[in-house]
């Protein structure tokens, strides 16, 4: 199956925003003649995947390359560099150019930095003298779709660079993918935001806006009536939670990357020693579809279901006589059987995780917390896993979502861990914490924590949720209705102003703003929960809300807005921007940094 999602159910055209991006880097080869070696930071090449077919390259006269610190083995005379602007890929250029001198090997150089060139990369390539052998382009590659109602913007470290490092140079790029979707979709006449990045994101695109107009009289109705900007700071309970939806967990366990798990292919009834296979995971797969966004029990049983009913139409089969057109049916079903086959493979491989008494007695402590009850029971269990040497992201998850419930530990608790996780697991860790202090996730107690009012005000605790028909948001995570999601529930329906006390109790500002051209027009005024004519796109689509996660976000609050949208009632689709796909795991691990 193909590895490149299928867009054609998208809401707005996404296909276009992906055939651009494929266009551009055609050009960018084409206009190289001959052949050539193009050399790919090894972070991108998951992000190509999604856009190119590696076929298509080739027929380009490309060979591929990944980049690391060792030279270049090819016959090509031209090496196209495609890489990130990062300081350290600098260096292994450099390295690359140096060794080919010394060897006498006469090269022609191209690097072509996405999404823009950084002055401080080329600075690197001026001091190691190789800057004026270089030809030096962009490839403005801002947005990736994902899936037909998911982009990425492919900014792995935006949290840990704003929070720790004052590093703002993303919500720069993240403006500007967004001021890239509205050249081809309009204007986006409403904007809320909330954190102290969101609004400055909402703040940088209307000064883009100024700068570099999009001409809403000439788009005619925008396709995209609303954008919802959330810091994921806002929120840090949710991502600290285990996800029990199906794609959370296969993230959890498993890790997604660009749409695709990576696992041995035994576990897939291949049985070829130590072979690694890639299983896409995207809409284009019918079955993933449908359950992707459900609570893995209820996975379980609809799979189970599936089975049944095909063993059942095969003994029908063989047992009487059928017609033609029953036994076309058949055939029909029978092509569905790779799909079932996969998934019933993932999900026996899922369950030997999902029934560990270790997992399910970290369901409890997280339900613990997040009900803020029992702060000793919480503590002990923490200083447990430290004394126990559990894995330190696992610690550390666990730490976050206990310091955040409690707006802190008090100064003897927060030094006492402290002290013991460095015993635990090294001095060199120090750094680790320090990023975690600094981003404001691990922290001294100074004034009585409110996630008691937050919790109450907005529901996020449902007792008795019905995992196989849910009603609420809260199925995702087994009664734990994800904050951010609340308020983006809030924020679709009346704007802000229904939740504005809550929001003074969350981390940084928030914004609500009408966009010129668009506020003497009293039709976008208001955001009714029912469907009106102005909710309409002129050729009867729904309108559209793009929900935007600075720092990422999480499968199972995809899969809570996708619960959302496809509610009765509800007037408009939703689609999903994020920096990066995150859960817990991945989350933290940005912020350790090992001084070993």
């Amino acid at each position: 199956m193909a590895q490149i999602p299928s867009l054609d159910n998208a809401p707005v055209n996404l296909t276009s925003i992906r055939d651009q991006s494929q266009k551009e880097l055609i050009t960018i080869l084409k206009n190289i003649r001959g052949r050539k070696c193009l050399v790919i930071d090894p972070k991108l090449g998951g992000s190509l995947s999604l856009i190119i077919q590696t076929s298509l390259l080739r027929e380009h006269g490309v060979e591929l390359r990944h980049l690391n610190a060792d030279p270049i083995q090819t016959e090509c005379t031209k090496i196209v560099y495609l890489v990130r602007t990062q300081l350290d890929l600098m260096k292994f250029i450099c390295s690359h150019v140096h060794n080919d001198a010394s060897k006498g090997l006469q090269r022609e150089y191209f690097v072509y930095f996405v999404p823009r060139r950084a002055v401080a990369c080329e600075k690197i390539l001026e001091e190691e003298k190789v800057h004026h052998l270089m030809t030096i382009g962009e490839y403005p590659l801002y947005l990736l779709p994902l899936d037909e109602d998911v982009l990425s913007f492919e900014l792995d470290n935006a949290f840990k660079e704003c929070a720790v490092d004052g590093d703002m140079s993303s919500l720069w790029y993240i403006a500007k993918a967004i001021h890239k979707l509205e050249f081809s979709f309009g204007l986006i006449p409403n904007v809320r935001a909330k954190g102290k990045a969101s609004v400055r994101v909402a703040d940088i695109l209307n000064r883009m806006q100024a700068e570099e107009p999009v001409n809403s009289s000439e788009m005619g109705v925008p396709e995209i009536n609303t954008l919802i900007i959330l810091d994921r700071e806002v929120d840090m309970v949710t991502p600290m939670c285990s996800q029990l939806t199906y794609e959370g967990l296969l993230d959890e366990f498993l890790r997604v990357n660009n749409g695709a798990v990576e696992l041995d292919s035994s576990i897939m009834g291949i049985q070829q020693e130590g072979k690694k296979i890639k299983v896409p995971l995207n809409s284009s797969d019918k079955l993933f579809k449908e359950i992707r966004d459900l609570n893995f029990e209820v996975v379980v049983q609809v799979l189970r279901q599936k089975a049944t009913s095909m063993k059942q139409d095969y003994t029908e089969m063989t047992t009487t006589n059928q017609s033609v057109s029953e036994l076309k049916d058949f055939v029909k079903k029978l092509n569905s059987l790779p799909e079932i086959t996969r998934h019933i493979n993932l999900a026996q491989h899922l369950s030997t995780f999902t029934s560990k008494p270790s997992f399910l007695g970290r369901l409890d402590m997280e339900q613990t917390m997040v009900e803020a009850q029992s702060y000793d029971i919480c503590f002990e269990y923490i200083e447990e896993m430290i004394h126990k040497q559990e894995p330190l992201v696992n610690v550390l998850r666990l730490l976050i979502l206990f310091s955040v419930t409690n707006a802190g530990l008090p100064k003897k608790n927060f030094d006492y861990l402290r002290r013991e996780l460095l015993h635990s697991y090294g001095f060199e860790h120090m750094a680790t914490l320090n990023n975690l202090e600094k981003a404001g996730l691990i922290r001294k107690q100074e004034s009585k924590s409110n996630w008691l009012t937050i919790k109450r005000a907005l529901q996020l605790v449902v007792d008795d949720t019905d995992t196989a028909n849910p009603n609420d948001i809260s199925y995702v995570f087994s009664g734990y209705a994800p904050l951010s999601i609340r308020l983006v529930q809030h924020a679709v329906r009346s704007g802000w102003r229904s939740v504005e006390e809550i929001l003074k109790l969350l981390p940084g500002p928030h914004s609500e703003t009408k966009r010129s051209g668009f506020a003497s027009s009293p039709s976008f005024n208001t955001l009714p929960g029912a469907v009106s004519n102005m909710d309409k796109v002129s050729d009867g689509r729904r309108s559209l809300v793009l929900v935007v996660f600075i720092g990422g976000v999480t499968f199972a609050e995809i899969s809570a807005l996708r619960f959302l949208s496809a509610q009765e009632g509800m007037a408009y689709d939703l689609i999903v921007g994020t920096t990066k796909i995150i859960n817990g795991h991945t989350l933290t691990e940005t912020f350790i940094e090992n001084l070993g």
